[in-house]
């Protein structure tokens, strides 16, 4: 195919999106892991630790629908920074208190915030990327989702263990107040349906755009994907205390290295073979660094973990945020990707929920071994929808 014939990937206002939704998620992320053990050291229970991520999930899941539908009527910049910066705002409320319960409020809040941020966004960049190149172009984006779900939380984990959880926050919301500036600068594509929407809105379905049912399958499939991640991001810190390790955040370092790495090669992979083979590859990787991280007793142990959790879950989660986008139309790949990301904030809730109970009879590392196997779960998912396909890949985007 001639290089003329490509439609461009790479142009200013993707570049900028891009750059704006890493800081965005840059901010957030630093703060997850260190909730826990701060909700902790105030004297929140085990309960109330996994409360602090299933009341942020459920309201994420919540305002997601809301958001769908008035993505197919109203522009992407004004929402994108409406998002953005109800995101700093949020962030800038946690020192205000130590009262567990007033912080689950703001966290509850900051859920709702994080939900409409993250829809937003990411329904902007599948509005920048040629449909021809969508798994190598949101294979980008997504990077800029998993280096701020792996490296920032490095990043925060060294703050709160050698600082204070105050400067941790303050260094979130200059992360914040970052990605606002960026997205005020970039140029967003709103399609022509929206408008035509306009003229003629279509009446609100809650469950209509809680759900797109082409897409229902993948987003099964990212949500116990994420499910496995939640033992990580709730009790990483924590167990690392335990076990005496001063490099936790080597695990979240090497994660980001070895993602930035790889997903030159699966982006284009997908494009040309689908999500099968790389998803069912990545998520026995996945498993290996669960196990490997369960026995960790050293730093070295910390970053092969990590190495192999960036290659395998770091590689999965663009290629299932593609996989949904290609089940849908352009029209509806608003609501197919915030039904995504509240996949990814279902998982990661009820782990923590689950888990949590769990935690009161088992020690951390059997928390991680057991959620271990929803990476095994994620494979004969993979697999069993993989024997389905009759066509090749390219004719069913």
């Amino acid at each position: 195919m001639p290089s003329s014939s490509v439609p461009k990937l790479w142009t200013w206002p993707f570049i900028f999106l891009v750059l704006a939704n890493l800081f965005t998620f840059m901010s957030f992320q630093m703060l997850l892991p260190n909730l826990p053990p701060y909700i902790e050291s105030i004297g929140g229970s085990n309960v109330q630790i996994g409360l602090i991520t299933t009341t942020f999930a459920f309201a994420a899941i919540l305002i997601r629908p809301f958001i769908g539908h008035l993505l197919s009527t109203r522009p992407r910049k004004v929402l994108v920074l409406i998002g953005s910066i109800a995101l700093l705002i949020m962030t800038a409320l946690y020192p205000i208190t130590q009262i567990v319960t007033v912080l689950l409020v703001i966290r509850f809040i900051h859920g709702i915030a994080w939900g409409w941020s993250t829809t937003v966004n990411g329904t902007a960049a599948v509005d920048l990327v040629p449909r021809r190149r969508v798994g190598e172009g949101m294979g980008y984006f997504g990077l800029s989702v998993t280096i701020g779900m792996i490296m920032a939380p490095s990043l925060g984990i060294y703050l709160y263990q050698n600082y204070t959880f105050d400067l941790l926050v303050w260094i979130s919301v200059g992360l914040g107040i970052i990605a606002v500036a960026l997205f005020s600068v970039t140029s967003f594509v709103t399609p022509k349906s929206v408008y035509e929407n306009q003229k003629n809105p279509q009446k609100f379905s809650f469950f209509g755009s809680l759900i797109e049912k082409n897409s229902r399958y993948p987003a099964l499939v990212t949500l116990l994907n994420t499910f496995g991640y939640g033992s990580v991001v709730t009790y990483i810190v924590i167990f690392g205390n335990e076990q005496g390790l001063s490099g936790t955040f080597l695990f979240y370092f090497f994660n980001a290295v070895l993602a930035t790495v790889t997903r030159p090669i699966t982006g284009r992979y997908f494009d040309r073979k689908g999500p099968w083979k790389l998803i069912m590859i990545c998520s026995v990787i996945s498993f290996a660094a669960m196990w490997v991280l369960s026995f960790a007793s050293s730093n070295l142990h910390l970053i092969i973990a990590g190495a192999l959790f960036g290659i395998g879950f770091g590689s999965m989660m663009p290629a299932l945020q593609a996989w949904v986008i290609s089940k849908t139309t352009t029209e509806r790949s608003g609501i197919a990707n915030g039904m995504y990301y509240s996949s990814i904030d279902l998982g990661i809730g009820s782990s923590a929920l689950i888990l949590g109970f769990i935690y009161q009879f088992v020690e951390t590392a059997t928390l991680f071994k057991l959620s271990s196997f929803l990476f095994i779960a994620v494979l004969i998912l993979t697999f069993l929808d993989s024997r389905k396909q009759v066509e090749p890949w390219q004719s069913v985007q």
